[in-house]
């Protein structure tokens, strides 16, 4: 590398650096917003992180920014750095240019919006009150319809923000595999609907100590390999992961004393969040590669540790006795094969979080074409519930009773996460296609979880897609790892096998 080009590529880490820092300073303030700061703060709070975002928004779209990535991007320049550096050059461009001709200011002020906004959401869900919590939610959305506009509409305004999360993906692609998904999906439904072989759920409808399932938690994550020194499990309204640096990844979960899965496989899900953050390679901190390749690759990890290795027979051949041992009581009577039929019972549900593998998929493009509707279909907010609840009846043949269990049950729109949700089921067909892999190039896969020897499936994940960070696409990974492209009939086929041997079909 010349001189100049490596005196001008320093110049460019310490920019890099600065963003980095804003960017763990607000994640930071975040957290703690959603873990315990005190209620009468939030608004004060709200405007210092609207403030750092500001400035980290102006740095990331500054003039010498955009000299930066200019200078990188010429081919004679481009021809001396790694594969890496370009990788990042071409990130930075790719923001930059997006998001340039937006004023600062008006960034600023969303940013201080979708703070306080997350803060009136809680409210709004405790009380079930869509009313008091429509005039943010009508802002944010109007928001986000302004910046399409300066960020470029791309085929349609809402294929804009699913290239947020996701980049190159379409409604076009998303329709498609949906599509795919649920031509097979459907039928699974009702002929599980239909069969005979129920499984027995009643044991798990009892009082489950907050303590003890907080303590069964840590102890599960630590069987992943999650470090507990360069991470804290928390408690939130909503189980979130928050990755600060490799070193620092935060995670929470939500205790439900009458449900004692529901903080198991949060803690599980967020923390396959967690283990692709802690361990991306040391060399990409401080740069805008050190996170997930992408929401989709990311949701693969969760799902992939919460499901088909969280909710496998497996698995709790290994760990049921430890859960029993929490709670004697609860379960003394109940045979490991009950309870993993229980856990992983199939029935039309309210809350998407809590929702059973197969008809997840439902919620998530129940919230996809919701999200269609308000940006490609002029949707108001004010409508919302009640096509909410028409979307719930047309694809579950349920009517949520009340918003908090409607509307208002995610986390998400408060902040602004417009596009997010077709990443947990894209997520889906990413873990199914990568497990599927896994299983062949780990053939003791079934007899590793059974042992409680979870380390090396971290090992051979850590190997093929947590230290690439987001120096890999999408597509490079899931193509690298699996030798083909995206394929939902991986989890068509994943979804058929389980559930045809659970229900006897």
């Amino acid at each position: 590398m010349e001189q100049h080009v490596r005196e001008e590529w320093e110049k460019f880490s310490e920019l890099l650096s600065k963003i980095s820092g804003y960017g763990e300073a607000i994640g930071l303030l975040h957290w703690d917003l959603r873990t315990g700061a005190p209620r009468k703060g939030a608004e004060v709070r709200s405007g210092t992180i609207g403030m750092l975002s500001g400035e980290l928004f102006r740095l990331e779209t500054s003039s010498e920014m955009g000299a930066f990535t200019e200078y990188f991007s010429r081919p004679d320049v481009g021809s001396q750095l790694s594969e890496v550096q370009n990788k990042i050059v071409k990130d930075c461009r790719k923001e930059y240019e997006r998001s340039k001709s937006i004023p600062s200011k008006r960034y600023e002020e969303y940013a201080v919006l979708a703070a306080h906004s997350e803060t009136m959401w809680e409210e709004a869900k405790e009380k079930s009150d869509f009313a008091s919590f429509e005039p943010f939610l009508s802002k944010i959305v109007a928001f986000k319809q302004e910046f399409i506009d300066y960020w470029g509409v791309k085929g349609t305004r809402y294929d804009t923000l699913l290239d947020m999360y996701e980049p190159d993906l379409t409604v076009e692609k998303v329709d498609e595999v949906f599509s795919r998904l649920r031509s097979r999906l459907v039928p699974l439904v009702e002929a599980i609907a239909a069969s005979p072989n129920k499984p027995d759920t009643g044991f798990l409808n009892q009082i489950f100590e907050k303590e003890q399932q907080e303590k069964f938690g840590l102890f599960i994550l630590e069987q992943m390999g999650y470090d507990f020194e360069a991470g804290r499990l928390d408690e939130s309204v909503h189980p979130f992961a928050t990755g600060l640096n490799p070193g620092d990844v935060r995670i929470t979960t939500n205790y439900l004393l009458d449900n004692v899965t529901s903080s198991v496989f949060s803690s599980l899900h967020e923390g396959g969040h967690a283990l692709y953050e802690q361990n991306i390679d040391k060399k990409l901190v401080g740069t805008p590669l050190a996170q997930g390749a992408s929401m989709g690759i990311h949701e693969s990890q969760s799902r992939l540790w919460e499901n088909m290795i969280g909710r496998s027979r497996a698995f709790w051949e290994r760990y049921y006795g430890d859960l029993q041992q929490h709670f004697p009581v609860q379960l003394a009577d109940v045979q490991v094969e009950d309870f993993y039929r229980a856990i992983n019972s199939v029935a039309n549900s309210f809350i998407r979080i809590e929702a059973d593998e197969l008809t997840y998929n439902l919620h998530i493009i129940v919230r996809y074409e919701i999200e269609k509707l308000i940006f490609n279909e002029g949707l108001t907010v004010k409508e919302l519930p009640q096509v909410w609840n028409a979307k719930y009846q047309e694809y579950l043949g349920i009517t949520p009773p009340s918003d908090g269990l409607g509307v208002l049950q995610d986390v998400h729109w408060s902040g602004g996460d417009f596009g997010y949700f077709a990443s947990y089921s894209l997520g889906n067909m990413y873990a199914a296609q990568i497990l599927n892999t896994l299983r062949k190039e780990l053939p003791e896969l079934e007899n590793l979880i059974a042992a409680g020897n979870l380390l090396p499936i971290k090992e051979w994940l850590t190997d093929k897609i947590y230290r690439h960070g987001q120096s890999l696409t999408p597509s490079q990974i899931i193509e690298q790892v699996t030798g083909e492209p995206l394929n939902p009939d991986y989890l068509a086929d994943y979804l058929e096998a389980k559930y045809t041997e659970l229900y006897k079909l």
